[in-house]
């Protein structure tokens, strides 16, 4: 995929921001359930009701030629998808959240840019590189929260990395999945990843009790994280890989965006710093 015309590359530019956007939007309704229940089950339930919703529609779109490789694709990204998620909520538990995200995205980018170029024979362009770098440090700039020892913040390390290799897992192997298989690879992304998360609240089954409004609320997390996930892999149909996952991966810009605007937050300088390199990556990748 060494060049990609211009039509379906805006086309493909414009799904992976409707993708950020929204799992910025799932953070953001996961993050205030998890005030109230247990941040674990909020996840399965929501994976569940994206699994069923997914299963709805798949019959609908046009799927000529759905093979057991396309599947298995399906599958392996959503083994990224739950372990990803697990470790996340390992880090949630461990009060280091604020940490560790920015180098869980970092570590969600770099790895499918560097398969796509050594795998995909992905060849982006100059500026393309410029917006990919600028990347980097607008995540890092953006969530990275002062004010905490170094041993504690390396004390997340670990899960953090793992956390951002699954998640590569998740952008990297979804992409091989063959189009002509329609939404059947996203069936069983969402089914895969419950059945990892399932171990988790199993562990501690009076983690699944919640309130029915609650279970609805967790069920919607759902629903717009499936839109995130089919956002994602109509981007990837229609533009590289590695631009695909830099653009998507600039989700936790939405939380802080949030933040600011509804709770009346304040900006550090690292922070401006950070959304202005964001809005450099989004521009740099879009004038390529």
């Amino acid at each position: 995929m060494s060049a990609v015309p211009a039509g379906p590359r805006t086309m493909g530019e414009g799904s992976a921001l409707a993708s950020a956007l929204c799992f910025g939007l799932t953070d953001i309704f996961a993050g205030l359930l998890a005030r109230r229940v247990d941040s674990a089950a909020v996840a399965l339930v929501g994976q569940a009701a994206g699994t069923a919703l997914m299963l709805a529609a798949a019959p609908w779109v046009f799927a000529p030629d759905v093979s057991a490789t396309a599947l298995g694709w399906g599958a392996l990204s959503g083994v990224g998808t739950g372990l990803g998620a697990a470790y996340l909520f390992r880090v949630m538990g461990i009060g280091r959240f604020s940490i560790v995200v920015p180098l869980s995205v970092v570590a969600g980018i770099a790895l499918p840019v560097l398969a796509g170029v050594a795998l995909l024979d992905d060849r982006p362009g100059a500026l393309a590189w410029v917006g990919i770098g600028t990347a980097l440090p607008a995540l890092w700039l953006t969530t990275r929260s002062g004010g905490m020892p170094d041993g504690v913040a390396m004390a997340g390390l670990r899960p953090a990395l793992v956390s951002g290799a699954a998640f590569a897992l998740q952008y990297t192997a979804l992409a091989q999945a063959d189009t002509s298989a329609g939404l059947w690879p996203l069936v069983v992304n969402r089914a895969v990843s419950a059945l990892v998360i399932l171990p988790l609240v199993l562990s501690r089954p009076a983690r699944l009790r919640m309130r029915v409004p609650f279970a609805a609320a967790s069920a919607a997390t759902g629903v717009v994280s499936m839109a995130a996930i089919t956002a994602f892999a109509l981007a990837g149909r229609e533009q590289m890989l590695s631009t695909t996952v830099v653009l998507t991966s600039m989700y936790p810009v939405v939380p802080v965006f949030w933040g600011l605007t509804a709770l009346h937050e304040r900006l550090t300088r690292s922070q401006v710093g950070g959304l202005l390199c964001a809005v450099a990556t989004v521009v740099l990748i879009s004038l390529e």
